[in-house]
C-alpha cells in the first residue's frame, strides 16, 4: 500500500491496542504502543532509501528482504528496544507484540496489490502479488480516517478500530471474489490463455487486463462486466540474440525482468548503435505504457546508458539516458 495508508493503519493499530488491559491501564504503555505501531507500520518500507542509489537497485530490492520473514521479527525487536531505552518502565512483551502486529499487517496487505512482495522469503523466494487491491485504495483509507475521527469525537478506540478492521476484512474478501469473477469471465473468452494478469484501479468496476496465449498478448480493460481491447501484440519470447543478450547484462534491464511478468520488447538500430526497449503491459495509462526499461548500446555492444522506471514524456527519458 501507499505510505499514507500505512500511516493511518499504524494509528488504527495503536488505537486497537486499547483493548489490551496492559496498554489501556498505563499512559506510558499507551504512548509507547502508539509510537511502536506507527513506526512498525512504516518500517518494512525503509528500503525506499534505495531510490537514492538508482531505480535498478530499488526495484530489485524494494519489498524484498525488509518484508521477509526474519524482518517480521527484526523490526519489532529493534523498535521495542529503542523505546525501552527511552521509556524503561514499559512492558516489553506487550509492546513487542503490538509492534510485531503492525509490521506483519504491513507485509500482509502488500501481498494483495499488483506490485507484491517477497513476504515469505527466504522460505519461499518468489514474489507474491495477488493484484486484488490498488496501491492506494480510497475505501480503505477513508475507513481509517472515519474511524480516527470517531475516536477523536469520543468513540471507544478499541471497539471502533476492531469494527473497522472487520469491515475491511469483508471488503478484502469481496475484492477477491470480484477478481475471481473477472478472471473467470476473461478465461471464458480466452480458453487458450496461458496467463491472465489482472490489476485493480481506483474504481471497483474497472480492472486492467493482460491476456497471454502461446501466440498473442491482449491488452484490455474490464469495466462494468465488459472486456474492451486496446492492443494486441504477438507473443515473442526473448530470443538468443547478441544485442539483447548484451543488454540483459545491464542492471536496469535485469531489474525490470525480475519484476515484470507481462511485457513486450523491441530492438532498434540508431546512430549510436542499438536501443533495446522493454515495456510493462500491465500499467497502460491513457494509451501509454509508462513503466519501461531501455538500454542503449554502441556498435560493439557496450552499454552506453540505461534506465528503468516510470516515464511519462520523451524529454524526461532523454535526460535519463544522456551520456557523456
Amino acid at each position: 500500500m501507499d505510505t499514507a495508508t500505512h500511516v493511518v493503519m499504524g494509528v488504527a493499530i495503536g488505537g486497537l491496542a486499547a483493548l489490551d488491559p496492559v496498554v489501556a491501564g498505563d499512559p506510558a504503555m499507551t504512548q509507547a504502543v502508539m509510537i511502536g505501531a506507527v513506526v512498525g507500520s512504516q518500517a518494512p518500507d525503509f528500503d525506499t532509501v534505495l531510490k537514492l542509489k538508482n531505480n535498478a537497485v530499488y526495484i530489485r530490492n524494494h519489498r524484498g528482504v525488509t518484508h521477509s520473514v526474519p524482518f517480521w521479527f527484526i523490526w519489532p525487536t529493534l523498535i521495542t528496544l529503542l523505546l525501552y531505552f527511552i521509556m524503561p518502565s514499559i512492558n516489553l512483551f506487550h509492546l513487542w507484540m503490538w509492534t510485531f502486529f503492525a509490521v506483519f499487517i504491513h507485509v500482509f496487505i502488500d501481498i494483495f496489490n499488483a506490485y507484491g512482495t517477497k513476504a515469505f522469503a527466504p522460505i519461499y523466494n518468489k514474489w507474491l502479488a495477488l493484484g486484488v487491491i490498488n496501491i492506494f485504495d480510497p475505501f480503505i483509507f477513508i475507513a481509517h480516517i472515519a474511524a480516527i475521527l470517531a475516536w477523536r469525537f469520543g468513540a471507544d478506540p478499541g471497539w471502533t478500530f476492531l469494527l473497522m478492521f472487520l469491515i475491511i476484512v469483508v471488503y478484502y474478501f469481496w475484492r477477491i471474489f470480484e477478481q475471481n469473477q473477472v478472471h473467470k469471465a476473461v478465461h471464458k473468452q480466452h480458453p487458450d490463455a496461458t496467463h491472465i494478469f489482472t490489476s485493480p484501479t481506483f474504481r471497483w468496476n474497472r480492472w486492467h487486463i493482460v491476456v497471454r496465449t502461446t501466440e498473442l498478448m491482449y491488452v484490455a480493460e474490464w469495466k462494468n462486466g465488459k472486456l474492451t481491447y486496446f492492443e494486441t501484440y504477438p507473443f515473442e519470447p526473448i530470443p538468443e540474440d547478441p544485442v539483447i543478450n548484451a543488454a540483459r547484462k545491464d542492471d536496469n534491464l535485469e531489474a525490470f525482468l525480475s519484476f515484470s511478468p507481462a511485457y513486450r520488447w523491441a530492438v532498434s538500430l540508431e546512430e549510436h548503435g542499438y536501443s533495446v526497449k522493454f515495456v510493462d503491459l500491465r500499467y497502460r495509462s491513457k494509451g501509454y505504457y509508462p513503466f519501461v526499461a531501455i538500454v542503449r548500446l554502441d556498435e560493439d555492444l557496450n552499454v552506453l546508458s540505461s534506465y528503468t522506471g516510470w516515464i511519462y514524456n520523451t524529454d524526461t527519458l532523454r535526460r535519463k539516458l544522456s551520456y557523456a
